[in-house]
């Protein structure tokens, strides 16, 4: 009887660490394949499982992207996601793509690095410039990812929508594998550089960076505050030229109501360990930790904590 008392107990305690834990798994919302945030979601996941101690742990998700992942926040899909610092103050005050699920209460937990929009073709194509595009075949990401935003902000301010092009809505990997075997006769996809996808179809071709016409880029920038102008050297991806391109800075998001401890204990395991991640992850190298003082929305009451303990 003692016996059989003792491996009763012994499974409930067992069953009851296995359920803490299982409690305590963090799902990070990340995007597709090929860009840098599923890259970026595996390096903090993989920091968060080292150094955030006993009973929370982190597993990256595939996810439509920057768009969708507020949303799957709101609706307990994801515990802690990427996107971006325009889609975060829409998706607080529930505008944009948000109007549907209304505000979303989210706090930001660590500035990341800034994504560019990559608007990519063959090095011979005769596509210049956004205009060219008309009548083309393009690779725009999935849908609810960050590059359809884009797209549908920059097309109008040239006269264009997203009816003047033969979009294809694909993982950013297809995107530039249909870009390379002419499949699509452009490719656009907002991520951080280097990405993973770009890197892999200049392995065997030449790519180029389509141009904004003159003035148009300032117009976008004064259209949206939150977008900045981002030159890619060209060494980066072994481009002829440099690339001056659109981009915007990301963050790591949370629930508000997410306890305040373990987001504080996921803040200090990315920044005590920053130069672990950036030994992983390129695109870490881009982070500055003095960058999440100065989000587009308030921190995360355990991010905030964390900070002002430094």
């Amino acid at each position: 009887m003692i016996k059989s008392l003792k491996t009763f107990v012994a499974v409930a305690a067992v069953s009851l660490i296995s359920s803490a834990a299982v409690a305590e798994e963090l799902r990070i919302g990340t995007a597709s394949l090929g860009g840098a945030f599923y890259p970026m979601g595996q390096s903090i996941s993989n920091v968060v499982n080292k150094h955030a101690g006993e009973g929370i742990s982190m597993v990256p998700i595939v996810t439509g992207g920057s768009v969708q992942n507020p949303n799957l926040i709101a609706s307990g899909e994801v515990e802690i996601a990427i996107t971006n610092n325009n889609l975060a103050v829409l998706a607080t005050k529930g505008a944009g793509p948000y109007k549907a699920a209304g505000p979303i209460d989210i706090g930001a937990v660590a500035a990341l690095h800034p994504s560019v929009l990559h608007m990519m073709v063959l090095a011979d194509s005769d596509i210049q410039t956004l205009e060219d595009l008309k009548g083309k075949r393009v690779a725009v990401g999935p849908a609810g990812g960050g590059t359809l935003g884009f797209v549908n902000f920059l097309f109008p301010l040239h006269g264009m929508s997203i009816d003047d092009i033969t979009p294809s809505f694909v993982s950013y990997s297809d995107g530039f594998s249909q870009l390379t075997d002419g499949t699509v006769d452009a490719t656009l996809a907002l991520s951080g550089f280097p990405a993973g996808a770009v890197m892999q179809a200049t392995a065997g071709a030449d790519l180029r960076f389509i141009s904004f016409s003159e003035g148009m880029l300032d117009k976008a920038l004064e259209a949206n505050g939150a977008f900045v102008a981002v030159e890619v050297p060209a060494d980066v991806y072994g481009t002829a030229e440099p690339g001056t391109v659109i981009g915007v800075n990301n963050m790591l998001i949370a629930p508000n109501d997410m306890d305040a401890a373990t987001v504080q204990a996921v803040t200090s395991a990315i920044f005590e360990n920053l130069d672990e991640l950036k030994a992983e992850n390129a695109n870490a190298r881009q982070i500055d930790p003095a960058m999440s003082l100065n989000l587009a929305i308030p921190l995360h009451p355990g991010a905030k904590a964390y900070f002002d303990s430094k």
